[in-house]
């Protein structure tokens, strides 16, 4: 989880059996975008977040065909906590970290 997503999300997803790793846990607060991915990415772990900056930092590291393990990201639509955890959790139960490795899911799926 990127540093801004709401608590409610990640405690959420934890009261689901959804394996939770917040960057604050991790000693990543306050990291700049490019190293939180990279951090993300050695842990074999999708980030979640609603930064366009990361998301702007996926899509050129897509473009440029460098390896990252995939970014799950939340559009600024106005989307309840409970449908982002229910979205999340559908995803991470119904897929493999790898499906998503080198690639940007959006929130909310349709």
């Amino acid at each position: 989880m990127d540093e801004h997503v709401q608590r409610a999300v990640t405690n959420g997803l934890r009261t689901r059996d959804v394996d939770v790793l917040t960057a604050q846990e991790d000693g990543m607060g306050r990291t700049p975008d490019p190293r939180l991915l990279d951090r993300a990415t050695s842990l074999g772990r999708v980030l979640f977040s609603q930064d366009r900056d990361l998301l702007i930092e996926a899509s050129q590291r897509m473009n440029r065909g460098v390896y990252f393990a995939g970014l799950i990201f939340l559009r600024q639509h106005r989307l309840s906590a409970r449908t982002c955890i229910e979205q999340l959790e559908l995803l991470c139960k119904a897929s493999d970290p790898s499906d998503l490795a080198n690639w940007i899911e959006y929130l909310p799926m349709k």
